[in-house]
């Protein structure tokens, strides 16, 4: 079964088309890594399968649910970590996770044990005297994180999760991220860190708004005969702009 499907998918703004017939599908309980530079397009198409951006053609359907006419139903069955962290800043890390505990109508019960779990898991406990403005980057992307993952979706979109932290903290970071695929969770991340593309079952590699590559990336370095997947994404883009 499959948790995300992409027909075609096309978004352009004015004369400039952002996504070019981008077409993917995504199973259950998998974690698919998309993989380009800043730019390529890949921020565009999660926002249009979260039902933030309306594509200009073309068709996509998450959780069974088309992004154009259901969008209430999306959105219900998504978490979303976006780029620039959908927070308040004024407010402490646990005054936002229970802002979202509230949009998402946890229970009392529930939120309390999800609320617990991901203060600890995420080691945010000693940041709670703080306003999120004032703490770190690597801190405002763990509570992110938390936010997205708070109510437990069935589909997890992560939206380069990892920039600009430290490595030990990229390593929390996908020590999560393989924790929720185990719970059943569908993850789809972005990434411009392409050692991180070993960490998925299945990758895409964008540039200018067209994918150029699939499948495992076992698959994808055996495509241009390359070691690492660095050197994979290098010669496939050159072979795609030549």
């Amino acid at each position: 079964m499959f948790a995300i499907e992409v027909h075609e998918l096309t978004k352009r703004f004015h004369q400039f088309i952002a996504v070019n017939q981008v077409t993917f599908a995504v199973r259950e309980k998998e974690i698919f890594g998309f993989l380009g530079a800043n730019g390529a397009g890949k921020t565009t198409v999660i926002r249009m399968l979260c039902g933030l951006l309306t594509p200009t053609s073309g068709t996509a359907k998450v959780s069974g649910y088309d992004i154009q006419h259901e969008v209430f139903q999306v959105k219900k069955n998504i978490g979303y970590m976006s780029q620039k962290f959908s927070l308040y800043e004024d407010l402490s890390p646990l005054q936002n996770i229970n802002l979202y505990a509230g949009l998402y109508r946890l229970s009392n019960s529930i939120r309390k044990e999800r609320i617990d779990f991901i203060s600890h898991r995420l080691q945010l406990i000693n940041t709670n005297s703080k306003r999120v403005k004032d703490l770190p980057v690597g801190y405002k992307q763990r509570l992110a994180l938390g936010c997205a993952i708070l109510h437990q979706p069935k589909i997890l979109f992560l939206d380069e999760p990892t920039s600009g932290v430290d490595p030990s903290a990229r390593q929390m970071f996908w020590d999560i991220i393989y924790e929720e695929a185990n719970y059943g969770t569908t993850i789809l991340v972005t990434t411009h860190y392409m050692e991180e593309a070993e960490y998925c079952s299945q990758v895409s590699i964008m540039d200018q708004g067209k994918i150029i590559a699939q499948g495992t990336p076992k698959e994808v370095k055996q495509l241009v005969h390359a070691k690492t997947m660095q050197d994979a994404f290098l010669k496939i883009v050159e072979k795609a702009r030549s």
